[in-house]
């Protein structure tokens, strides 16, 4: 816990000429929590049973690396972090993307002499960490470094500000820490910076919505267009790309909350509202109901965030990559967890300790307890070595699990990760159809 903290962790078989693929992860948390030092994220695993390099990276999160402050504004000396010594002055923004890419530049640069190949690299990362591996991927100064790339439960769905539409957080956060300036924040110690941040969560709070204070900024500097699209142009088209999500993404934030899970038909209709408008919105909330018997409206509720926050988002790029002919692999975790009585389901981040296949180290994460070891330990093998064969050759496929096939305009092949593991032709195709003219596509 400190500001310095652009550091990596590097696990390899041999520190040889062997030119191994290497698989970068990058952390998610919501942009305001996670390490990539924590156990959980520990690349042994992937090592040892994919004879790859793996690098965990750590970069700025919360306010110091979301807070946008404005474009004349710059933090470093040009060193690892800068935003001035890659993309010149004038950013205040994105100091965890330019983090990020220091960090991609240092693998190039130094992998070879811990086995790794610098011209086979795969970045993967979950949520957050999804989101800056897009991100990644669309930046010119990347172009060439990037082979492939996994991205877990992406929040594709958030929508990202401008500049000038970040102005109120930033002013709210300043006014939170008792400054004006944001000179006047730099004089302040970083725990006083992140004790700002927990106002800003109750400022930026709406309900029925996934909290987010701190988001990246589209700059048009170090970010031109939303990570979304980030992989639907240029040299980035042609990355292979591998994205999923969890059949309940959403329960992860909502299921356990108590207001939530009180919530009443009107008070769901009425969020519907704000994606579908208000006289579509009882429709949709009965198309809601009917994908699922008995729901209760809170069940409602977190289908749809799940959808729009991450399923649908995640789909459209598929559609998107699949009618350009860009290969992209698609897979929907389904395997429920059964803490709480089951009211976590297939939620955000449970897919994790099964591609790692490290459930060793998620001892203390309860939505682990109570799986059948078997099921378990017979999951985590198909989709670990799927995520090993991806890094290694950019196809998932391995003789221990079903043929899957890329995602197709006219197939739309999902990989149905449960107690089963099933190839299946438009998994999605509920959800993409409901909102088909309610969230814009990627262009």
């Amino acid at each position: 816990m400190d500001e310095d903290c652009l550091t990596l962790n590097i696990w390899t078989p041999a520190a040889d000429d062997a030119r191994r693929p290497v698989l970068v992860w990058i952390h998610g948390g919501g942009f305001v929590s996670g390490s990539g030092s924590l156990p959980v994220y520990s690349g042994e695993t992937f090592a040892r049973d994919g004879d790859l390099v793996v690098v965990g990276i750590n970069y700025r999160i919360g306010p110091l690396g979301y807070l946008y402050t404005g474009p004349e504004d710059r933090t470093g000396d040009g060193e690892s972090g800068d935003d001035g010594a890659f993309f010149g002055e004038g950013s205040g923004a994105n100091h965890w993307l330019t983090d990020q890419l220091a960090a991609l530049r240092w693998v190039r640069e130094n992998i070879a002499s811990f086995g790794g190949d610098p011209d086979s690299i795969t970045v993967a990362g979950q949520s957050g960490g999804a989101v800056s591996t897009a991100a990644l991927a669309g930046l010119p100064e990347t172009q060439g470094l990037i082979r492939r790339v996994i991205l877990m439960s992406p929040p594709f769905g958030l929508d990202l500000p401008a500049p000038d539409a970040h102005s109120e957080r930033t002013a709210a956060y300043l006014e939170i820490a008792g400054v004006k300036t944001p000179a006047e924040l730099r004089s302040l110690p970083w725990p006083a910076l992140i004790g700002a941040g927990g106002g800003l969560f109750a400022r930026t709070m709406r309900w029925g919505y996934w909290p987010t204070p701190f988001l990246p900024v589209v700059d048009g500097f170090t970010l031109h267009r939303h990570p979304a699209e980030a992989l639907l142009h240029g040299a980035a088209a042609g990355i292979e790309v591998m994205i999923g999500w969890t059949r309940e993404e959403a329960n992860f934030g909502f299921a356990l909350d108590e207001g939530y899970a009180a919530s009443d038909r009107a008070q769901v209709t009425g969020r519907i509202a704000d994606t579908f408008g208000p006289e579509a919105a009882p429709g949709v909330y009965a198309a809601y109901e009917r994908t699922r018997p008995g729901a209760r409206p809170a069940d409602v509720l977190m289908d749809l965030i799940t959808d729009e926050l991450f399923r649908v988002p995640a789909v459209r790029l598929a559609e998107a990559r699949a009618a350009a002919g860009h290969p992209v692999w698609a897979y929907q975790f389904d395997l429920p967890s059964p803490a709480y009585e089951g009211r976590l389901g297939a939620a955000h981040c449970l897919e994790l300790p099964f591609a790692f296949a490290n459930f060793d180290q998620w001892a203390h994460a309860p939505f682990t307890e109570g799986l059948t070891p078997a099921v378990r330990d017979g999951l985590a093998h198909t989709m670990h070595r799927a995520w090993i064969a991806f890094a290694r050759t950019g196809d998932p496929n391995h003789p221990d699990m079903p043929r899957w096939n890329p995602y197709g305009k006219d197939t739309r092949t999902t990989m149905r990760f449960d107690s089963v593991v099933t190839a299946l032709d438009d998994l999605a195709g509920d959800s993409r159809r409901l909102h088909e003219a309610a969230i814009p596509r990627p262009s």
